[in-house]
C-alpha cells in the first residue's frame, strides 16, 4: 500500500524490453534506505516489485499487463519517475490509499495558472470518469491529488508549487500521458452493490440439493 505522498524523484537508468516484458534499471537515493530485495516500491503510481540492488539504483521487472495498462512501455532512458516505498503501519497517511495497481491512462489536455497554483486537465476514458468525483482523490504518476472538476471524458486537479517541484507532475506538457489510479473505495463500493448472480453447477451434488435424485 501506498499514499501517494512522493518520496523523490529517480531517473531511468536502463531499460531492457523483451517481447512481451521490462526491466528497469532506476537511479535514486532517499527509497534505497533501508529497502531490500523483494520490497515494493511505487514507480509512477505502478507498484513495482525490487528484484536488484546497488548503492545508487534498483531494479525491477514489469510484466506484459502492467506495460499494457500503463505508460512504463514509453520511458525512455532518463526519464523522471515519481517513487514511493510501500506504506508502513506506524507512518503519517498524508494523502490517501493507493495500491500502486493502475486502473487506466490519462492525456493532459490543459495547464493553466490561477495563483500559486497550476490547474491541470486531463482526458480519460467514461470507464474511469465513473469512479472520479469532485473534491475526491485521485492518484496520477503516483501523485495524491484532490479533483476540482469532473466531465464524463475529463477531470482537473489543482496543483501546488511544492508538488510540482518535488515529483514529475512539473515537467508535463499537453498531450503527456500519465497513469491513473481511482480511489479503491469507489470500486469495493460498485462491485457490492452489483447484484450478485452467479450460475450453479450442474453436478450430482446440485441435482442432490434440489430434490432431482
Amino acid at each position: 500500500m501506498f499514499t501517494g505522498i512522493i518520496e523523490e524523484k529517480g531517473s531511468l537508468k536502463s531499460i531492457k524490453q523483451a517481447k512481451k516484458s521490462a526491466q528497469l534499471t532506476i537511479e535514486a537515493q532517499k527509497v534505497l534506505s533501508e529497502t531490500k530485495i523483494g520490497d515494493s516500491i511505487a514507480t509512477n503510481g505502478v507498484c513495482l516489485t525490487v528484484t536488484d540492488m546497488t548503492h545508487s539504483t534498483f531494479t525491477v521487472d514489469v510484466m506484459y499487463e502492467t506495460l499494457n495498462r500503463s505508460t512504463l512501455s514509453d520511458l525512455k532512458k532518463n526519464a523522471s519517475l515519481n517513487l514511493e516505498r510501500a506504506l508502513r503501519a506506524s507512518d503519517r497517511l498524508g494523502g490517501h490509499m493507493m495500491s500502486g495497481h493502475v486502473d487506466g491512462i490519462g492525456t493532459l489536455t490543459t495547464s493553466k495558472n490561477e495563483g500559486i497554483a497550476t490547474v491541470m486537465t486531463f482526458e480519460t476514458t467514461p470507464s474511469i470518469t465513473r469512479y472520479i468525483t469532485q473534491k475526491g482523490s485521485i492518484g496520477i504518476n503516483g501523485v495524491s491529488l484532490t479533483v476540482v472538476g469532473v466531465t464524463s471524458s475529463t477531470f482537473s486537479i489543482s496543483v501546488i508549487p511544492e508538488t510540482k517541484r518535488e515529483t514529475n507532475l512539473g515537467d508535463l506538457v499537453p498531450g503527456s500521458k500519465v497513469n491513473l489510479e481511482v480511489d479503491m473505495i469507489a470500486k469495493y463500493v460498485e462491485k457490492l452493490l452489483k447484484p450478485h448472480k452467479e450460475k450453479p453447477t450442474l453436478n450430482e451434488d446440485f441435482l442432490k440439493e434440489n430434490g432431482y435424485i
